[in-house]
């Protein structure tokens, strides 16, 4: 997009330089994302501990000749696979989503002010800088008006540091205030943030409690691996006398199911899958774990402006104030249009109130201006000097003013009906003077109007459904953000508090926090102690906001969220960048954010089940085998064959946990993760084990029994472990809705087929024609499920919550 040209100071580099430099590889090539490449996707889907615990197992069966027990193996493949579709998936969202979301400095070409991509920037290029401009290179400032920069995203220092012509500036910070122009002196990866960013950006799925979870129960199951494998191999070899070949196949048998290959899987689908989703919405996600946080917030600090109110205004009417300070109605004085559109006009980084003056009053006088204040957030004006025409003021009334007087008053009593009230006003001194503004004279209210989002009324009425606390935090008036907070209907909107009377004491402005909503008047680094002091009450906080003076506020809260067109700052701090500039679409990043942990959560009760039933199994039977040693009677094998394992787990595991893991689900996200689906799991899954060992035993005849007393043995076991695992899924998919009903009656369905038809019976060695064993594998099922049943009753007792529900997670559907 190219800017109107005018006389520069410094004109920048002419077209045949910049393809100069650009030949040379003078280019700031740094990556617009440093997300994975497909080749890392693939490194990190392949080579996973989960994988090379089940190739090992694979190597083992096979080498026994029974492919068919090794269809296992597939799950090497599907974990890789569906891994490794989904994350490229993810990454091209995230990827193409960056690239509309990315700043674009303004850089000075053959006279011209042209936007272009941070990778276009060459070195020597001349950039342009305004409030909330991120610095995309290092560089030399050139020109400079009263420029401020911040870069405490760098040094961590948080005050604003001057810059003067032939100050150096560095990559990563931003403007707060003032405007220049600076000379590219570092580009690509000799910038001094360029590092730093590549690192910040990064396509990953790391801090994440969740992750971390998981990965931790991964590491407990592979030692649980080392101790059950060699209790396995010594009974199936040892105490059961059984040949090599059928006791490899026990001991791999015994050891798949204890690991949760599909647990990592899942997660790896419901992130990417939540990413895609969000991206459709025009929702960037720049960290991963963002999701995963969202899902935990239950206090979001909205800004008014941008946020809760569209971010462009019109100029409604020009009131007058006469010498007496007395306020008129609107006029036509002329004057004091020129005034105005002379302001707007030589604004050269108008914010909103400033370019709907500029659309109304577009026609300038062309005075030429003798000083200049720029507007910031810390004195809420801004101003310039024109000689003979006079100093001219344009900021808050409550600021510039005494509150008691009229002036001040009435511009209160019409910020009071949601409209955004503006002092005109003249000073006794240029405005860039050391001790500006001086002695302040009102000469006209300027009001213009604020258009609140048409949706913003549903997307508060959404939080308050979901018990999350919502406070509004602005820079505005208090009065002018009460009455859009009262329009709104969000309670304690009608009595907003003037921020200059909050206390500096964390644990007092945490009080004061808990019982109001609406705030005005905040200073950039009030909302950033706001941010702090919630969370010191253990406030998960999410922060929303546009302007630079967010950035603080957005870069410590637990959730920073910037609005696509805010500025290039606020996005680069942010976790997650609302490209379409909705606060609406915040409900379905929250919305997605619980599905993703929610259900992560509740279908971890399943593989961790499953894990728990498999290792006491396994030891049941090690141990049984050490005893028969030692005490002389007949061990016994392992029950299963590793294709009864891979059956037992289609049904009550792997096709239900893919549907749940994608189910809706709005209960807030907690921590303690790992601890909660253990408590859940531990219990159903000794009470699964206990009852199909002793079904085993049972059933058993002895090492001399025929095949097909073996098989019926192992069937027996198999039924009874089915039938309480089905139970546990049908206690997991609670709350019933009809398709979970349905979910649940197909897994019993498809059990029913396998055992019924005579081609999978021979395929699968199952044989139920025992009605003595089959009808105590029932009994032993159904004594099972009452244990099971009355382990959670337990558990969701303990922790005070109803049976009825998903001890783990809630859902509202």
């Amino acid at each position: 997009m190219s800017i109107t040209a005018q006389a520069f100071a410094s004109p920048g580099l002419t077209s045949a330089e910049v393809e100069e430099r650009r030949r040379n590889g003078l280019t700031n090539d740094v990556p617009e994302r440093a997300s994975r490449s497909v080749r890392d996707i693939v490194r990190a889907n392949v080579f996973t501990r989960i994988n090379a615990i089940l190739g090992v197992l694979f190597i083992l069966v096979m080498a026994t000749g029974s492919i068919i027990d090794g269809m296992f193996g597939l799950l090497i493949v599907a974990n890789s696979a569906v891994g490794i579709i989904q994350e490229v998936r993810a990454k091209k969202t995230l990827d193409d989503l960056a690239i509309v979301g990315q700043a674009k400095p303004v850089v000075r070409r053959d006279g011209q002010a042209t936007e272009v991509a941070p990778q276009e920037v060459v070195l020597d290029d001349i950039i342009e800088l305004g409030p909330g401009d991120q610095i995309v290179v290092d560089g030399e400032v050139v020109e400079a008006e009263l420029l401020e920069v911040d870069e405490s995203l760098l040094t961590g220092e948080a005050d604003p540091i001057d810059k003067s012509a032939g100050a150096q500036v560095m990559s990563g910070s931003y403007v707060v205030s003032g405007s220049g122009a600076y000379r590219a002196t570092k580009v690509g990866k000799d910038a001094y943030a360029a590092k730093l960013a590549e690192e910040a950006s990064k396509f990953t799925l790391v801090n994440s409690e969740l992750r971390n979870g998981i990965n931790t129960i991964l590491k407990v199951i592979t030692y649980l691996l080392i101790p059950a494998g060699l209790l396995s191999i010594y009974n199936q070899l040892v105490s059961s006398k059984e040949q090599w070949r059928p006791a490899v196949n026990g001991m791999v048998a015994a050891l798949v199911p204890m690991v949760p290959e599909g647990l990592v899987l899942m997660t790896s689908i419901a992130f990417a899958v939540g990413v895609v989703r969000l991206g459709r919405r025009q929702c960037l996600v720049q960290e991963l774990p963002a999701i995963e946080g969202l899902a935990r917030v239950d206090v979001v600090c909205a800004d008014k402006t941008g946020t809760l109110t569209e971010n462009g205004m019109r100029l409604a009417e020009i009131r007058p104030v006469d010498a007496s300070g007395t306020v008129g109605e609107e006029n036509g004085d002329d004057e004091l249009r020129r005034v105005l559109a002379a302001l707007a006009a030589d604004d050269p980084r108008p914010n909103a109130s400033v370019l709907a003056i500029k659309e109304a009053l577009p026609d300038a006088p062309g005075w030429k201006s003798t000083g200049v204040a720029p507007f910031s957030s810390a004195k809420k004006w801004s101003g310039l000097s024109y000689g003979e025409h006079g100093n001219w003021l344009l900021g808050a009334p409550d600021v510039l003013l005494d509150p008691t007087t009229d002036t001040a008053i009435t511009a209160q009593d019409i910020g009071a009906q949601g409209l955004r009230v503006l002092l005109l006003a003249s000073s006794d001194r240029p405005v860039d003077a050391a001790d500006a503004p001086g002695q302040v004279t009102p000469r006209a209210l300027v009001v213009l109007e604020q258009r609140v989002r048409p949706d913003a009324r549903d997307t508060l009425e959404y939080f308050a459904s979901q018990n999350v606390d919502i406070k509004v935090i602005s820079g505005d008036n208090a009065v002018s953000v009460g009455a859009v907070a009262s329009s709104l209907g969000l309670p304690g909107g009608d009595h907003a508090m003037d921020a200059r009377k909050l206390p500096s004491d964390q644990n007092e402005l945490a009080d004061v926090l808990d019982h109001q909503t609406t705030f005005g008047r905040v200073r950039p680094d009030q909302k950033r102690a706001m941010v702090s002091a919630l969370q010191s009450r253990g406030h998960t906080v999410a922060m929303t906001g546009d302007g630079v003076n967010d950035v603080l506020a957005l870069k410590d809260s637990d959730i920073g969220v910037a609005m696509g067109a805010g500025s290039p700052a606020t996005r680069a701090v942010a976790q997650i960048v609302l490209l379409d500039n909705k606060f609406a679409t915040l409900p379905y990043v929250v919305a997605e954010g619980r599905r993703v942990i929610g259900n992560i959560e509740r279908v971890s009760n399943l593989f961790l089940t499953k894990t728990v039933y498999s290792v006491v199994l396994a030891f049941l039977i090690g141990i049984a085998g050490v005893g028969s040693q030692i005490f002389h009677y007949e061990a016994i094998g392992y029950p299963f064959l590793p294709r009864h394992v891979t059956i037992a787990a289609w049904f009550t595991i792997g096709i239900p946990a893919f549907i749940l893991s994608l189910a809706p689900n709005n209960e807030r996200a907690r921590t303690g993760f790992v601890g909660r689906v253990m408590r859940l799991a531990i219990p159903s899954g000794v009470v699964i084990g206990v009852t199909t060992f002793i079904s085993y035993l049972l059933a058993y005849q002895g090492p001399d029994a025929t095949e097909t007393e073996k098989v019926q043995a192992g069937t027996t076991a198999l039924i009874t472990l089915l039938i309480i695992a089905v139970w546990v899924l049908a206690i997991v998919a609670r709350p019933w809705v009809w398709w979970k009903v349905l979910l649940v009656a197909g897994s019993v369905a498809g059990y029913v087929i396998l055992f019924s038809l005579p081609f999978t019976r021979e395929f699968f060695k199952l044989d139920p024609s025992n009605i003595g064993l089959t009808t105590a594998a029932f009994v032993l099922g159904g004594i099972g499920v009452v244990l099971v049943e009355l382990a959670w009753w337990v558990s969701a007792r303990l922790r005070g919550e109803k049976h009825q529900l998903l001890p783990a997670v809630g859902e509202q559907e």
